[in-house]
């Protein structure tokens, strides 16, 4: 068969493993998961209220144009209608975004390491991947824009980024902004906008006001609490909507999708506590580190990055043998570090706790002096 031959390039996205095969592999009883930046807390109760009292029919496909959730979410945001696309996650926007604007000539800018579906999607759809490394953990927007010519179709801004947690400024970013060519789409993923507690952060909806070629993608995965339910949405002045519709897959968001996310939205008091307690674990991670002399990045997210100064796949396996699911940073582009999601209380207790275990293990680096 007569493939793409960049698909032969490429590997599927790789998940955590999963909660019940680290039990079966190795005998455990009880696994914590913090892996993937799920919400430990769940989701609304709300939600549950809804789904149990508005079944949608499994015989019947979705509303193709989400009509309920966009009327919530337009109100709730204060945008029209028209100023919204949803998806099946904000992954499969950001697939709607590359299939409608990269192909072979053209050329994207994206920072490195991000999130890595930006890259994944280019490589797809033939086009030439220009990738400007972090600067301190943060995007070097001056590179970036330094990077951009008349090919360049798209550039992907993830704030706050995933692995590192960290944001882009107010000021930074209208700055960008402002010298960005109007022909290129800037993409700000915002997936984990709502724990973001910085005070130097923008609002985004306002700026998609000023800037007609932006476009902010937002999940319900995150603090939601609906990661298996796979809802994400685009806001953007309703040309760039109106020309990434057609490359939407029809009733590409699923019925019981749409009813818990409609249900989450109205609930912004658990919104705020699970942001809260998030703020609280993240302060738990930073007493942990420094305590240990660790280096790590300010979180503006569910997650931490956190040097090891060791193998990241050791510490990951150990972790894992302990009943603690992480991310090894290896396959992220920091090959010392873990990515840990915030958990409860308790559940960054027990990791932290586990992680000091396999501190204690490793042999002292040696020092330059």
């Amino acid at each position: 068969m007569r493939w793409k031959k960049q698909l032969l390039t490429l590997t599927p996205y790789q998940p955590g493993k999963s909660i019940e095969s680290v039990k079966r592999q190795y005998k455990l009883d009880q696994i914590v998961k913090l892996a993937s930046n799920e919400n430990p807390f769940g989701c609304s109760p709300n939600v549950l209220t809804e789904l149990e009292s508005n079944q949608p029919s499994f015989a019947i496909y979705p509303d193709g144009y989400a009509t309920s959730l966009r009327e919530s979410v337009a109100s709730f945001l204060k945008v029209n209608q028209d100023e919204l696309i949803f998806g099946n996650g904000s992954d499969n926007i950001i697939q709607i975004i590359s299939r409608s604007l990269l192909h072979p000539g053209a050329n994207t800018v994206m920072a490195t390491p991000s999130f890595s579906q930006y890259k994944h999607n280019a490589v797809i759809e033939g086009a030439e991947i220009r990738e400007i490394p972090l600067l301190d953990g943060q995007h070097d927007l001056e590179k970036m824009y330094g990077a951009i010519d008349d090919n360049t179709n798209v550039v992907w801004v993830c704030s706050p980024n995933n692995p590192t947690g960290t944001y882009v400024s107010k000021n930074n970013l209208i700055s960008f902004l402002d010298k960005v060519p109007s022909h290129v789409l800037v993409v700000l993923d915002e997936a984990y906008y709502e724990y973001v507690c910085a005070d130097d952060y923008y609002d985004s909806i306002e700026l998609t006001r000023n800037y007609s070629n932006l476009i902010v993608l937002r999940t319900f995965s995150k603090i939601y609490g609906l990661a298996s339910l796979r809802v994400g949405y685009g806001i953007a002045n309703k040309e760039i909507i109106k020309a990434l519709e057609p490359a939407r897959e029809p009733f590409n968001v699923n019925s019981f999708g749409m009813v818990a996310a409609q249900a989450a939205i109205l609930d912004q008091e658990f919104v705020q506590t699970c942001k809260e307690k998030n703020k609280q674990g993240l302060t738990q991670f930073y007493h942990f580190c420094e305590d240990h002399k660790l280096s790590y990045y300010p979180s503006q997210t569910n997650f931490i990055l956190i040097d090891i100064n060791a193998d990241a796949d050791k510490g990951f396996q150990f972790l894992l043998e302990k009943g603690y699911i992480v991310r090894s940073g290896k396959a992220l582009g920091f090959p010392s570090s873990l990515r840990i999601t915030v958990g409860s209380f308790e559940q960054n207790e027990g990791v932290l706790k586990a992680l000091g275990v396999f501190l204690a293990e490793q042999p002292e680096q040696l020092s330059e002096n």
